[in-house]
């Protein structure tokens, strides 16, 4: 673990939203212990949980300084984004979804990208999906599309000043990722695309967010 002075400054601020999720959430964090780089703070968002998601993660945050945790009520998914964005003090902001996990390098590829190439604002790349690969196009609910036509909220990687004068995610109940990411398109940002499946997004259980908009949708 990297040593925390007063006026140490991470360099990414991994924002990690959550509801409800105490049986997963050790698995995102401890993918996140795990990476091979090291100068990242942790923002836990809690939106609200009431279920044993405190506790499961107080021993992170007894042990790693590394780690904040925010709790407030019920707001949904976008806005808990942008209450994490606002406590964020890294350069760069990125995401990771309470049911998914990085692979130990994820962090690493990403930093060496934006080193070599300093003049990126906003960095996204490829998802490894586990599960059902296929999710509910925003443009036509009755049609599904492939996850690697999208864009992926937890590949996103946006220097924080960018995110701020975006004003954050919208609240949409479906694709406040493709949204933003529409949002950061216009506004002539500095955009890579990276081929690295490093963010592991895991649709095999029936309680992330996209599955249960498939299921929800199937009659329409």
């Amino acid at each position: 673990m990297i040593q925390i002075y007063p006026d140490w400054k991470p360099f990414f601020s991994v924002i990690i939203c959550t509801y409800n999720r105490a049986n997963l959430l050790p698995r995102a964090i401890d993918s996140l212990l795990e990476q091979t780089y090291k100068n990242f703070e942790v923002i836990i968002v809690d939106d609200g949980s009431i279920d044993d998601t405190y506790a499961v993660i107080k021993k992170y945050l007894d042990s790693d300084l590394r780690i904040q945790y925010i709790y407030h009520k019920n707001i949904g998914l976008p806005l808990s984004r942008n209450v994490g964005i606002l406590a964020s003090a890294g350069k760069f902001i990125t995401f990771l979804d309470s049911d998914d996990e990085y692979m130990p390098e994820h962090l690493e590829l990403n930093n060496k990208i934006i080193f070599e190439n300093p003049e990126i604002e906003f960095l996204y790349g490829s998802v490894r999906v586990i599960g059902d690969p296929y999710i509910p196009d925003m443009n036509d609910l009755n049609k599904l599309i492939h996850i690697d036509n999208c864009v992926v909220g937890g590949s996103f990687f946006i220097k924080k000043e960018i995110a701020i004068s975006l004003n954050g995610f919208r609240n949409l109940d479906y694709a406040d990722d493709t949204e933003f990411f529409s949002r950061v398109s216009e506004s002539n940002a500095n955009i890579y695309k990276s081929d690295f499946r490093t963010y592991i997004y895991h649709r095999e259980i029936n309680n992330s967010i996209t599955f249960n908009f498939a299921q929800n949708n199937e009659k329409i």
